[in-house]
């Protein structure tokens, strides 16, 4: 009687198997050869030796993950530390504004953004709850409309006169007051207030549209006034005075200016972390902000970092 291919096979299997083999194959009546399940015997000790080493594996590959995130966090630690470190050997803020960076300094700064960029650890940082807080512009680029603002005020008055002490913003429920201060005489301090409203268009990627712009009623210093300038300081004052209700509550209350429709502009956000905030304009031109206030108690998040 001759045998089929399948017949075939089995036989040739079998005989290459010894009866006293501990290895066993087993084939389905139905099923062709190519479906066959290879049934180990059970030693005893064997399952326990098979779980220890799976066991063993699996915390040798978390052992190996852990320490290349262990790695990875101290170089971020450390670049954002460098960056620090450069914005303050720059002269920080005040030397910003004032253009007395130097070219070394202005492309040293930009060098440790960009290190510290591509360690970011936060994947959507659009919709992070660290996004959210109040937070110190410590750097612009030479496009900057910040920088543009701060460079107007000191090259039309001098510094004896007119000073950009700080800048800052407050995001909230997708929208941001960001706030100049400004010190005049040294003794007679305002703020200019830009109000917008955020839209994620993206998980970096936000369209900011301006909303009102406003100049706060200026609160004067006494003691820092000069004296030659107090009489007049006085008379201005009692002139203030008799000026109709109407007026004076709109001094008072400040001078609002409504900017819907007329400005928006698009950034994204290229780092974000508990500390330090890095956006760039469509232009690439990069802004760092510190945080002022601490994140929310509730905020909790995981950082995780991309392959």
């Amino acid at each position: 009687m001759s045998l089929s291919p399948s017949s075939s096979m089995v036989a040739l299997i079998h005989g290459s198997i010894s009866g006293t083999s501990g290895v066993r194959l087993g084939f389905t009546a139905s099923a062709p050869p190519s479906r066959a399940s290879l049934i180990v015997p059970v030693v005893k000790g064997w399952r326990n030796s098979c779980r220890r080493r799976v066991l063993r594996a699996m915390v040798q590959e978390a052992a190996q993950g852990s320490a290349s995130v262990y790695a990875r966090e101290m170089e971020r630690l450390s670049a954002k530390e460098s960056l620090l470190l450069a914005l303050k050997d720059a002269g920080g803020f005040e030397a910003l504004v004032t253009g007395k960076t130097t070219n070394m300094q202005r492309i040293d700064v930009n060098e440790r953004i960009t290190s510290l960029e591509r360690l970011n650890p936060t994947s959507r940082p659009t919709t992070s709850p660290f996004f959210e807080g109040r937070w110190s512009f410590e750097w612009f680029g030479s496009g900057s409309p910040g920088l543009l603002a701060a460079r107007v005020i000191f090259e039309r008055f001098p510094s004896t006169l007119a000073n950009l002490s700080r800048m800052e913003i407050l995001i909230k429920d997708a929208n941001a007051k960001a706030t100049a201060n400004i010190k005049l005489l040294n003794s007679i301090e305002s703020k200019i207030i830009l109000s917008s409203k955020l839209t994620v268009e993206g998980p970096l990627r936000l369209k900011e549209e301006y909303i009102e712009g406003m100049l706060e009623s200026p609160t004067v210093i006494e003691e820092a006034v000069p004296e030659q300038l107090k009489g007049a300081l006085g008379q201005a004052a009692t002139t203030l005075q008799q000026l109709p209700a109407l007026i004076k509550d709109t001094l008072s209350s400040g001078l609002r200016i409504p900017l819907s429709g007329s400005f928006e502009r698009f950034f994204m956000i290229s780092y974000l972390d508990e500390e330090i905030l890095i956006v760039r304009d469509t232009a690439g031109v990069p802004e760092v902000l510190t945080r002022l206030d601490a994140p929310s108690s509730s905020v909790v998040e995981t950082l995780e970092y991309d392959s």
